[in-house]
């Protein structure tokens, strides 16, 4: 059998904390339609991603994927920096 494997899932975010080591907390903002009223509301998701090499800071937009487990919270990783916080 012949498996090809899907590509990992991607989200683009900001960095709101790199207190802990080797990981980042990304906020990642989506807009959902009210079921009834119709209105777009902003809604967000944090999660943490891992980090190797300690190079985020807060503010930076970042691209994490979805990976296997590698801690109780932690199912991403970063893939790149896409701007850095002024």
């Amino acid at each position: 059998m012949s498996e090809q494997q899907a590509s990992n899932r991607t989200l683009i975010g900001q960095v709101v904390s790199n207190a802990m080591d080797k990981t980042i907390t990304v906020t990642v903002e989506r807009r959902v339609k009210h079921p009834v009223y119709g209105k777009f509301m902003k809604r967000s998701t944090k999660v943490h991603a891992h980090d190797e090499a300690n190079e985020c800071h807060s503010g930076d937009t970042v691209m994490v994927e979805q990976c296997r487990p590698l801690s109780k919270s932690k199912t991403w990783r970063l893939v790149k920096v896409l701007e850095r916080a002024s």
